[in-house]
């Protein structure tokens, strides 16, 4: 995001969803990590944040958190097939504003299960 010159804070996983509210952020990103939700030492997040009314993008584990917080399940994929890493060649919808002054396909690194 600052690559793109948009002003960002990283803020620990434990801020309360008070404490987001009065920063008053645009957008929240929930970023990876190699854990799973369901592990003891995992990191998670207020559930109230997802109340605010704020757009929020979980990439990787972020993605899982989000799932896991809303009451949903996660599970790792049960094909040998299903699992990918490297890299890969992504579209992107430039008429979105979050994409918006992005070019329309881009080399991007995947690695999930």
């Amino acid at each position: 995001m600052r690559d793109l010159h948009v002003y960002s804070e990283i803020v620990p996983c434990d801020i309360t969803a008070e404490e987001v509210r009065a920063i008053a952020p645009a957008a929240i990103i929930l970023s990876g990590g190699p854990q799973s939700v369901y592990e003891s030492v995992s990191l998670h997040v207020d559930p109230a944040l997802f109340s605010l009314g704020i757009p929020v993008l979980g990439i990787c584990y972020g993605c899982q958190l989000m799932a896991y917080s809303l009451g949903g399940t996660v599970a790792a994929a049960t094909e040998a097939t299903a699992r990918e890493y490297g890299k890969t060649l992504t579209e992107f919808d430039t008429e979105s504003a979050i994409f918006h002054g992005l070019p329309a396909s881009s080399v991007t690194w995947m690695s999930h299960g």
